[in-house]
C-alpha cells in the first residue's frame, strides 16, 4: 500500500522535477497548490501560509523533502521540515538536481535542508539524524529509477528514524 507523503520543494525552479517524482506512484502525495490558489493563500500572510501547510500535512505519514539547487534554508521548507518532525512524521531528503525540468535542464546541487534545522531535545542538526540522498546517476532517466527503486524503502525508514529519535 502507497504511504500518504507530504511534499516539500521550492516551487518556481523544481515543480516539473516534482511532478516528475510524484508520477513515480509508489507514494500518495499532496497536490501541489496552483498558482493562483497559492497566490490567494501567500495573500493572507504567514497565518493563512501556516494553515495551509497544517491542512495539507493532515493524515500525512512522512515528509519527502525534495531538494534543487536552491530549496535548503527557505522559511517555508524549514517550517515544514520543523512542523513533520514535531507532529512524529517520518522526514527525508531526496537531492532532485539531475532530474531535468521543462526545457530539458538539469540544476547544480543545493545543500541539504536538514542541515538548517535542529532536533529539539538534543539540539544536533537534523542532517545527523534524518537521511539524505543523492542519487549516484547523472542522467535523468537514471535519477528518476533509482528514486523509483528506492523510495519505498527510504520511506520506510525515515518512519522509523523519527520513531527512533523522540
Amino acid at each position: 500500500m502507497a504511504r500518504k507523503c507530504f511534499f516539500s520543494f521550492h516551487y518556481q525552479p523544481d515543480n516539473w522535477r516534482v511532478s516528475k517524482i510524484r508520477n513515480i506512484g509508489a507514494i500518495e502525495g499532496n497536490q501541489a497548490a496552483k498558482d493562483n490558489d497559492w497566490e490567494t493563500v501567500t495573500g493572507g500572510g504567514d497565518k493563512k501560509i501556516k494553515e495551509w501547510i497544517d491542512k495539507q500535512m493532515e493524515g500525512r505519514t512522512c515528509t519527502v523533502i525534495l531538494a534543487g539547487s536552491k530549496t535548503a534554508d527557505r522559511k517555508w521548507i524549514n517550517h515544514e521540515i520543523v512542523q513533520s518532525w514535531n507532529k512524529g512524521k517520518g522526514v527525508l531528503v531526496i537531492h532532485i538536481h539531475n532530474i531535468t525540468d521543462s526545457f530539458d535542464n538539469q540544476s547544480s546541487k543545493g545543500a541539504n535542508p536538514l542541515y538548517y534545522v535542529t532536533h529539539g531535545t538534543t539540539n544536533k542538526r537534523l542532517s545527523t539524524i534524518a537521511k539524505s540522498y543523492d542519487p549516484p546517476y547523472i542522467t535523468s532517466k537514471g535519477v528518476y529509477n533509482y528514486i523509483a527503486n528506492n523510495i519505498d524503502s527510504w520511506i520506510e525508514e525515515s518512519i522509523q528514524i523519527r520513531k527512533d529519535n523522540p
